[in-house]
């Protein structure tokens, strides 16, 4: 009987280790542009798109273009950093404030496997005071529809 327990521990624990071995492995970490220009692992980095520097190849559809940090305050002294997507341009690629790149640098470009777009809401005002505040409006707000 003793010998079960001691069995259906380890089983747990086992299984245990290795859901969290597996979770760990697939956590991706975001990091700065200088990090994700010189990682070896897969990153991911947000930055602007420099659009004076986009191109792309059609036959071999392939995205060049440059990204600089998105949270400095001068765009022209940001730091920046070269991109190379192999895919489909996202159809909203031109509207982009802001990108979400996940791949590798290899010291020079940072190869990106994958690109999420961000773009500007067109329900967002430019000023915090544009934005609606549906805890000022009270129940009436949740009446709307009764």
């Amino acid at each position: 009987m003793k010998a079960r327990y001691v069995v259906g521990g380890v089983v747990i624990v086992l299984f245990t280790l290795w859901g969290a071995f597996a979770f760990f492995k697939t956590t991706i970490r975001y990091v700065s542009i200088e990090q994700a220009r010189h990682s070896r692992t897969t990153v991911q980095v947000m930055g602007n798109v420099d659009f004076g520097s986009v191109a792309y190849d059609t036959e071999q559809l392939r995205l060049e273009f440059v990204i600089y940090d998105a949270e400095a305050d001068d765009a022209a002294t940001a730091a920046r950093m070269p991109v190379v997507y192999y895919g489909v341009v996202p159809g909203n690629f031109d509207q982009a404030s802001a990108v979400v790149l996940k791949g590798k640098g290899d010291g020079s470009v940072f190869v990106a496997e994958q690109m999420l777009v961000k773009c500007p809401s067109k329900y967002q005002g430019d000023d915090a005071d544009d934005y609606q505040d549906m805890r000022r409006h009270g129940d009436s707000a949740g009446q709307a529809g009764a």
